[in-house]
Formats: C-alpha cells, structure tokens, sequence
C-alpha cells in the first residue's frame, strides 16, 4: 500500500510539472554572501507540491540560497523568479508583496515575546494589509488549528516549549496561504521527538495543500525518513541527488 501510495505521489508530482510553471526558479545563478560569491551557477526549479531539502556543510552557501529567495541578498549574476517576482531587480517596494506569497519558518522561532501567541499572530495580518477584525479572528482561528495550538493562542511565547514555538511560527507562515514555505533549519534546536512532530506537520501541509517547501538541513536522518528532492551543497555548487 505505502509502494503504491508513493507511486500515485510521483505521478501527480510529475503532472503538476508538465502543467505549471515554477513557484522558484534559479538559473545560472551566482549567490552571494556578503561581496563573496559562495555558489555559481546554481539552476534549480521547484513546482507547486514540491518538497525540497537543501543540504550541505556549514558554509557551503544553504543560508544564503534562502536569503536569496526571500530578497535578503541580490543578485549579481544570473536570474532568479520567485512567486512571479524577479529578484535580480526588484524594487523596494515590491519586497512585502514578494514576502506575502512566501511563508518562512527559523530555526530561533522569531515570536515576538513581548505579546501573546494571538497578538504575534494578528501583527503578521495587520502588517500584509488585514483590516476586517472578524476575518483577522477567523483566519488566526483556522491556521492555529492547523498546527494543533487553537488552545494556546492567549498564552506568551515563554510559556510555551520549544515544539509549541515552532508550530507557532509554521502557523505565522501559513497566515498569508504562501504558495511556498521555506523552512530553515526549523529543527534544529528540538529534541528528536519534538523535530518529528514538527517535520510530520511539514509534510502534511505539503501534501494536503500542495503547498511547495524548501528546507534546509545539515540532518541526514530528516531527508531519509520524509523523502523530497535534495540539492546538496558543496564545493561552491548546488546541484540534485540523484
């Protein structure tokens, strides 16, 4: 059954790829970090329903892929779409509507700690264009349920465990109904247990809503058990396993 399941997943991956363009596309990208270009030439496409690991030693450039994607870093060499955005170019003022369609998870949670679950929430909202006080209650109600944490929201961050945190955060990402999430080391300060209820969470909001995911890890043990793509990371490149 599992096999068979697996095999029905490819399949529609691979439909959705001959019908949609990529949500990110990369293409002989040179990325930098700093002045100091840490990766040439990078080409990778991610579709709708994808998920993605990038993966590598420390300072082989993952990090700096995410702050790409996200606007963080420029372009010097190469282009780079995201939801429909060029980063290479983009202006300004186009930086919050880009970050909008992109949910994005830290490994340090980013809560801010001076307010309840629900404010932290309704901040996010409030900040990407939210008026209307009974959609802003309905749509933190519905993204709390999600992660599991609808009885939590009157709590404060340090009130809450390491796990709780980051499913707060994966409900901050969610708010917006991203078209990807990225995901960077969003396991790392967990104890085992409490990464693999937050990787189960991952995966099933990738295969429920299609929502593409882009993950950084060092982690071999998170690829293996919850395959994706993998991109690895090493000697100034980023390429697929095969």
């Amino acid at each position: 059954m599992e096999d068979n399941y697996n095999m029905a997943e490819n399949i529609i991956t691979d439909e959705i790829r001959r019908n949609h363009e990529p949500v990110i596309s990369f293409k002989n990208a040179e990325i930098m970090n700093g002045e100091s270009p840490v990766i040439y030439n990078l080409n990778m496409d991610i579709y709708p329903g994808d998920f993605v690991y990038i993966v590598g030693k420390v300072g082989t450039g993952k990090t700096s892929i995410i702050r790409t994607m996200i606007a963080e870093n420029r372009l010097k060499k190469g282009s780079c779409s995201i939801c429909g955005y060029q980063i290479n170019g983009i202006q300004e003022k186009e930086i919050p509507y880009l970050r909008r369609k992109v949910g994005v998870v830290f490994q340090d949670f980013q809560l801010l700690m001076d307010r309840p679950v629900y404010d932290n929430l309704e901040f996010v909202l409030r900040a990407t264009g939210w008026k209307d006080n009974e959609l802003i209650d309905k749509r933190i109600s519905e993204v709390l349920t999600n992660v599991g944490m609808l009885s939590k929201s009157h709590r404060m961050p340090h009130q809450l465990s390491g796990g709780e945190q980051q499913r707060i955060a994966i409900a901050r990402s969610l708010l917006n109904e991203p078209e990807v999430i990225i995901a960077d080391e969003p396991t790392g300060n967990l104890d085992n247990d409490t990464a693999d209820g937050i990787l189960q969470l991952i995966t099933r909001i990738n295969r429920e809503k299609g929502t593409a995911v882009v993950m950084v890890t060092h982690n071999r043990s998170i690829f293996e058990k919850y395959p994706g793509r993998v991109m690895v990371c090493r000697n100034e490149s980023c390429e697929e396993l095969k």
